[in-house]
């Protein structure tokens, strides 16, 4: 029998012969911390006669019982599929196995507390993972109910996707609970959430009466920093929002959110039971930029609710429609629900930048991509899937107007509800409610790749008055579709020192140019920008006068959104080699200042060290290095006491400190002996200081092993292992990859942070030695290590800080060399790419 790897052409066999009814699961939880006794009983219709397979990946196989009849597990089981020959027309399958916790934030995961010792374990699915946990027919569109009945230490907390009914006693120290069954969902949403997690409960009113009971938990040694009352807030506010909205009841009996350790994603939008990632629960300061980042992610996932698990699709080549609109829900309810009014801004900023990015890649897909097998879907959630999706839906919110689009919405809510949906089905409902014919929309956006660049072309007589205005559209050779945007163009003018908005103008562009005859006859403002207020997907540039405003002024744009887009521009035009990444270096370290936008300013500082480190000529690259720690260090000395600029500018600084003087300086802020008012040196930042001076060589294992054994948690596991990473030796860096490589014992979140370390480097010849190793281990690690683990140390290690055409032979020899395995090849070939636009922007700042 095939592997793990379920192809589409499988999973339509298998739906063409089974309709699934319910499931049974139980699951004893007191079996050690290795292995968990799971026993799974399915009704299912079939064909009678027919044969199919179900989902199963074990340890061991006690028992296979098909209508009574007991099947030789050595014959029909193979550890990851049991083959089912001969099927009636109603059936009834018990499968009694040994299933294997993880360490690596798949399936049932099992992480120990270092702490106090606690065990506490959590559930991830998506995309195959149920059938670590339980026999199952691993795909979305056979919904069916589930019971879940667990056997854990009494002590703990059980929670699945039905409320939580009281335990019974079962032996000593352990109970059992039965769950109600769930209503008709897909397997890859159920969940389970058990350990000795702390919980602060609440509740809310339902639009259709009902008191739905709210839970936050967390582990205990995080509870005191647990803001559970502003949880719910955020929770209650998104409630009314989409309720009011979609016009359509929160679908189940319950809301759990669960912060979780070791988690790989943001959240994960089980059906009542969400798990997140622990690092929303902020033990030390956080930026602006993640606090807001946290009500979106719960709001995403609130919206999933409905999108995603009320309607789900039947197959994963719809992946981005519940990911897209959740993002694009997210952010709406966002600015219009919660205090966070500047949501579109931060979306300019973050998620359309990854959506830019991700579309000039080599990988590109349109956004209903071709979906073949598991594999395709796990590289899939990308910034296509998630950011161009959400800024596609966006944009078609605004065509067929808000109130339509919302009204179509509920409607596929109420048509399909517990069913399994294909993009059509949604598009046959905002047509009904728009009357726009959606098809030509649907072609031109959703099924073609890639993304167009606007560009003003400007004449102007010798008074500075337009005497033409067009805005022209280029495209990449291979992906050719020229799309028509609805977009406004701005006039921004100095005045008293602002930056202000002195004329708008709305259209439709369309075609490779697109006169706008309206701006004729007006002043040439100091700064034009296409696609004011962000209505279109589409790289915009600014003209020569604009880009020298922007370079002088752009701090004085008095707009956030306006600000992002012309910081964006900038970018862009940088990352593309049109303008060299040294006048980028300029424009930020000139304007960075004053901006206001956390999101926007830790995006925009994210890119600084990149141009800094890998997009400036190499002769200038250390100078400039030296330039932007000197430049942070000393905006950092200048911010508003206790701001969140003045926060990041101590961040991004101990990021990329370079010299002794920045060595310095670090050290000070970490020993107190220089201080900046309002600024704490709380545990993580502490870290982040220390890391810095581990990368200039003024801190050894010797003081990361001191920092350790004074915050022994999870986060100062995981700082440590990125902290010894970080060592700038040879030595350092091998046992750094060896650790991962040539062992398989690390868990999820250490081998990402150890990754994290290794990318550091000021001198990136630390690392060529480790480059052959690297390509001669890709083979092995993708056969031999889960899905995310290979992920993370294929992404992780790839030697990207040495950016060099020898790098690029390299990587395109190992891409000759091995046709197989798309999946693997999307990540090397994307990390390849990287490294040819970083030569393409070098020669350009060398000119």
């Amino acid at each position: 029998m095939p592997g793990e790897n379920l192809t589409r052409v499988e999973a339509q066999e298998r739906k063409s012969l089974v309709d699934t009814a319910s499931y049974e699961v139980v699951l004893d939880l007191t079996t050690g911390p290795e292995t968990f006794r799971s026993t799974t009983t399915v009704h299912f219709q079939a064909k009678p006669g027919s044969s199919t397979f179900i989902d199963a990946i074990t340890k061991t196989v006690h028992r296979v019982t098909l209508n009574g009849v007991d099947l030789d597990p050595a014959v029909v089981n193979d550890g990851v599929r049991i083959q089912l020959d001969g099927l009636a027309e109603h059936n009834e399958l018990v499968v009694d196995a040994d299933a294997l916790y993880t360490n690596t934030g798949e399936g049932l995961h099992r992480f120990v507390d270092p702490v106090d010792g606690e065990v506490y374990l959590y559930s991830q699915f998506e995309v195959p993972d149920s059938r670590r946990v339980f026999a199952v027919f691993e795909q979305p569109d056979l919904k069916a109910t589930f019971a879940f009945t667990v056997t854990a230490p009494t002590a703990w907390q059980v929670v699945s996707n039905s409320p939580t009914p009281e335990p019974v006693e079962a032996s000593d120290g352990a109970s059992t609970w039965s769950f109600e069954p769930t209503p008709r969902i897909s397997s890859y949403i159920t969940a389970l959430v058990a350990g000795p997690y702390d919980v602060v409960r609440s509740e809310l009113t339902s639009r259709d009466g009902r008191i739905v009971p709210l839970g936050v938990f967390t582990r205990k040694s995080l509870t005191e920093y647990l803001d559970a009352d502003y949880i719910f807030e955020k929770t209650r506010q998104g409630f009314a929002y989409y309720e009011e909205k979609f016009d359509y009841a929160y679908p189940f009996a319950k809301y759990d959110q669960l912060f979780v350790p070791e988690f790989n994603a943001g959240a994960m939008e089980n059906a009542g039971a969400v798990t997140f990632t622990e690092t929303y629960v902020f033990r030390s300061k956080v930026t602006d930029a993640i606090k807001e980042r946290r009500v979106v992610t719960i709001l995403h996932e609130l919206a999933h609710m409905w999108f995603g698990d009320l309607v789900t699709m039947k197959w994963w080549n719809d992946l981005w429609l519940n990911e897209s609109f959740a993002e694009w829900a997210s952010t709406i309810a966002t600015a219009e629900a919660t205090e966070w009014t500047e949501a579109w801004t931060t979306f300019n900023a973050m998620e359309k930048t990854w959506a830019y990015r991700q579309d000039q890649l080599p990988s590109t897909h349109p956004v209903v991509a071709t979906i073949n097998d598991l594999e395709d879907v796990q590289v899939n959630f990308d910034g296509i899937t998630y950011a161009k999706g959400g800024s596609v839906l966006k944009q078609l919110a605004a065509w067929v107007g808000i109130e339509a689009f919302f009204t179509g919405v509920g409607n596929y809510f109420k048509k399909h509800e517990f069913g399994n949906t294909e993009l059509s089905d949604l598009l046959v409902e905002l047509e009904a409610t728009s009357g726009r014919d959606l098809r030509e929309w649907s072609k031109l956006w959703l099924e073609t790749a890639g993304v167009g660049t606007l560009t003003p072309e400007i004449a102007t007589d010798e008074q500075g008055v337009i005497t033409s205005f067009s805005v022209t559209q280029t495209v990449e050779v291979d992906y050719p579709t020229l799309r028509p945007h609805r977009l406004a163009i701005g006039f921004y003018t100095l005045t008293d020192g602002k930056l202000v908005r002195t004329h708008r103008v709305e259209l439709d562009v369309d075609g490779a140019s697109t006169d706008v005859a309206e701006l004729v006859g007006l002043t040439r403002p100091d700064l034009v920008l296409l696609n004011d207020d962000d209505l279109a997907y589409a790289k915009i540039r600014l003209d020569e006068r604009s880009l020298a405003t922007a370079i002088e002024h752009l701090a004085s744009i008095e707009d956030p959104l306006a600000r992002s887009l012309v910081w964006g521009a900038a970018w862009d035009a940088t990352r593309d080699a049109e303008t060299k990444a040294s006048d980028y270096v300029d424009l930020v370290l000139g304007n960075i200042a004053t901006e206001t936008e956390s999101t926007t300013l830790r995006t925009t500082l994210g890119q600084l060290g990149l141009a800094a480190r890998s997009y400036v000529a190499p002769a200038a690259r250390q100078a400039t290095i030296e330039r932007v720690g000197d430049s942070l260090w000393a905006l950092a000395q200048a911010a508003e006491a206790g701001t969140d600029a003045q926060f990041q500018f101590v961040k991004f600084f101990a990021a990329l400190a370079s010299t002794p003087e920045h060595g310095a300086a670090l050290q000070g802020l970490r020993d107190g002996g220089i201080a900046l008012d309002g600024l704490t040196i709380d545990t993580d930042l502490r870290w982040e200081l220390l890391e810095g001076l581990v990368l200039l060589g003024l801190a050894s294992a010797d003081d990361i092993d001191a920092a350790l054994a004074a915050d022994n948690t999870a986060n100062g596991q995981q700082a440590a292992a990125r902290a010894r990473a970080t060592i700038p030796t040879a030595a350092g860096k091998r046992a750094a990859f060896a650790s991962v490589v040539d062992a398989d014992d690390q868990p999820n979140a250490i081998v990402r942070n150890i990754g994290l370390g290794f990318q550091r480097v000021a001198d990136p010849e630390l690392i060529r030695p480790l480059v052959a190793p690297y390509f001669a281990s890709l083979t092995t690690v993708w056969e031999s290590r889960s899905y995310k683990i290979a992920e993370y140390i294929v992404e992780g290690f790839y030697p990207s800080a040495l950016a060099s055409p020898a790098l690029r032979d390299e990587t395109q020899a190992w891409l000759n060399a091995n046709d197989g395995v798309p999946a693997l090849r999307r990540m090397v070939v994307e990390s390849l790419a990287g490294v040819d636009r970083a030569l393409r922007a070098q020669a350009k700042d060398a000119e």
